[in-house]
């Protein structure tokens, strides 16, 4: 199961009710995108789980991706008591996302 956010209220409502969220923007074309998604996902899973995993579709929620400047697939943003804390676009390597975003997330939680 996917949690797709298609509206900026969605956004906006999931950045108010959780302390930490990743948003993960790509599309089903991109095979970049797609092969890296799952990965992240476990990185959140195993080593973040305080962090909520979100997707967002490009394609479907322009509006969305403009808003955020999401205009490069894949690119993820990571949020903290709802502001843009990292993002990273296109060739995003799991080692690198895992130490940027470790040093907040231990800020925040320890």
């Amino acid at each position: 199961m996917k949690n797709e956010i298609c509206s900026l209220e969605n956004f906006n409502d999931t950045l108010k009710e959780n302390i930490a969220v990743l948003i993960y923007f790509s599309t089903n074309s991109c095979s970049v995108g797609e092969a890296l998604e799952p990965k992240v996902k476990n990185l959140i899973k195993t080593y973040f789980p305080k962090i909520k995993f979100h997707t967002v579709d490009i394609h479907k929620s322009k509006e969305l991706a403009a808003n955020y400047n999401a205009f490069v697939e894949p690119t993820i943003l990571v949020f903290f008591e709802g502001k843009e804390t990292l993002r990273k676009s296109r060739n995003i390597g799991v080692g690198e996302l895992h130490k940027a975003i470790l040093r907040p997330y231990k800020l925040i939680f320890t």
